[in-house]
């Protein structure tokens, strides 16, 4: 049982507005609890954070890096404690938990690279004996949210670019596990982090809404719901804090007919059933040429009767359960009414049935096919196991579904056509793109999503410039 209050400027303080428990989604356990933030506590946090920032801004940026690099790992050496809380509070399978612990040290590591390389601009001015310089100088203060689905990593992903390049964070933790995320405070602190560099404050709406409303917040990085993220932007208009926000997505899975049938499979197969579904990059909805529909299907079908549904931690497991309840009826109502409109349900389509199973989110793996464009299966977002499937004619049909869409943030695309490969980036209206291979981004990359799937983007140099401003100076001599 693991119990946490909030943690700021390096203290562990008491949240006044009570205590939240924590459930394991496989059993209803309770595995540990939270103190709750009011919005006088969140004011202390980014208090703190605004003090701390005054010398760590200063401090040189391979000293900053350096410090990150051994909370990197702390992080290591407590892997399979942190991968365990993960499994506990968020129901991840035991294997890929520990594999986000990984992850998690990576994007610290991959951001301390960037520390000698934030470079300004010498731009030669029109006037004689003089030049422009252009510095880029940390935001400030970074109030960071996460999401439940990865929330390690995402913290992670976070609090690597925005603390080497000098600002300071308050980060708010999904309110559905938060539990791994605050054993990172210890961590940072034995790491030798200066006090009030990072801080942590748990909650809910009042937490999230004094956080971004705050005149002490300059940015805002966001990773979570569409409608959470719009709330956010509106929000943090009152003071025109600028936001960074990775939402939802409805990916297209697109199956050509010149595509290898069996590397087809597997990473259609990864890309939807990966941590269960719950990945805004999986593949949402597929569509498979007609002229190979019946032999992709037969070996897509045989791949999913195998995938098995259990308890997290087993080795054997591969769909432990769904993070939140309400997303296990959602999933059942749109599958209900997909077929009321002529859908067949072609593998799973229910909870599993056993003691087992009886208090746990779970859900079968579920293939629905005989799927129209217009089904509300294909555009509200799923993020569980379930997976419909629409036959196209051509390429033009298969770009006019795919973008059928008001989500734009990852799509996948199986063809060894070069010629289609060329066309996709400039017509498909999705800011990642993977061609014959599942979903994935990399560290290096940028995650980036269009339409309502966010702004800003992450990852990659472009994500490192999100946590910076730049200054102009005249300088005439």
């Amino acid at each position: 049982m693991k119990n946490f209050k909030l943690y700021i400027d390096g203290k562990w303080t008491p949240g006044s507005g009570g205590t939240d428990t924590i459930t394991n989604p496989a059993n209803g356990e309770t595995v540990g609890s939270v103190s709750v933030a009011t919005a006088a506590d969140v004011t202390k946090a980014l208090e703190a954070a605004r003090v701390a920032q005054v010398s760590w801004r200063r401090m040189p940026n391979k000293q900053r890096a350096d410090l990150i690099r051994a909370f990197s790992e702390k992080i290591k050496e407590h892997r399979e404690d942190l991968a365990r809380t993960i499994v506990a509070e968020q129901g991840k399978l035991l294997k890929v938990a520990r594999f986000e612990v990984d992850v998690t040290s990576s994007f610290l590591e991959y951001a301390c690279g960037w520390a000698r390389h934030i470079e300004g601009d010498i731009i030669p001015s029109d006037n004689p004996n003089e030049q422009l310089l252009i510095h880029k100088v940390p935001k400030g203060v970074v109030v960071a949210i996460t999401a439940w689905n990865f929330p390690l990593a995402l913290a992670g992903r976070k609090i690597g670019p925005a603390l080497v390049t000098g600002n300071t964070m308050v980060l708010k933790p999904t309110p559905a596990a938060p539990l791994s995320t605050m054993m990172l405070c210890e961590l940072a602190k034995e790491a030798g982090l200066p006090d009030g560099v990072l801080n942590v404050v748990t909650g809910g709406v009042e937490a999230g809404v004094a956080l971004v409303e705050s005149p002490l917040t300059n940015m805002v990085t966001m990773t979570g719901s569409t409608p959470t993220g719009q709330a956010i932007a509106r929000s943090a208009a009152k003071n025109l804090t600028h936001v960074q926000l990775e939402l939802g997505g409805k990916a297209p899975c697109i199956v050509f007919a010149d595509a290898d049938l069996d590397e087809a499979v597997a990473g259609a197969l990864h890309s939807r059933f990966d941590n269960y579904g719950q990945v805004c990059t999986c593949n949402e909805r597929m569509y498979v040429e007609e002229e190979i529909y019946d032999a992709f299907m037969t070996k897509f079908r045989e791949a999913v009767a195998k995938l098995k549904v259990g308890d997290p931690s087993a080795e054997d497991t591969d769909l432990g359960p769904l993070t939140e309840a309400g997303v296990v009826t959602n999933l059942e109502e749109l599958i209900a009414d997909s077929v009321s409109q002529g859908a067949r349900i072609t593998r799973g389509g229910k909870r599993p049935e056993g003691k087992a199973y009886a208090r746990g989110n779970f859900f079968e793996a579920t293939l629905v096919e005989d799927v129209t464009q217009n089904m509300r299966i294909v555009h509200e977002e799923l993020f569980g196991p379930v997976l419909p499937v629409i036959k196209f004619s051509g390429f033009d049909q298969a770009m006019e579904y795919a973008n059928d869409c008001r989500y734009g943030l990852a799509a996948i695309v199986f063809t060894k056509d070069l010629a289609k490969i060329m066309r996709l980036p400039d017509v498909l209206e999705f800011g990642e793109i993977y061609i014959n291979r599942g979903h994935g981004e990399l560290h290096q990359g940028f995650h980036n999503g269009l339409k309502l799937s966010g702004s800003g983007g992450e990852d990659g140099k472009y994500g490192i410039e999100q946590y910076l401003e730049k200054k102009t100076t005249y300088l005439r001599y």
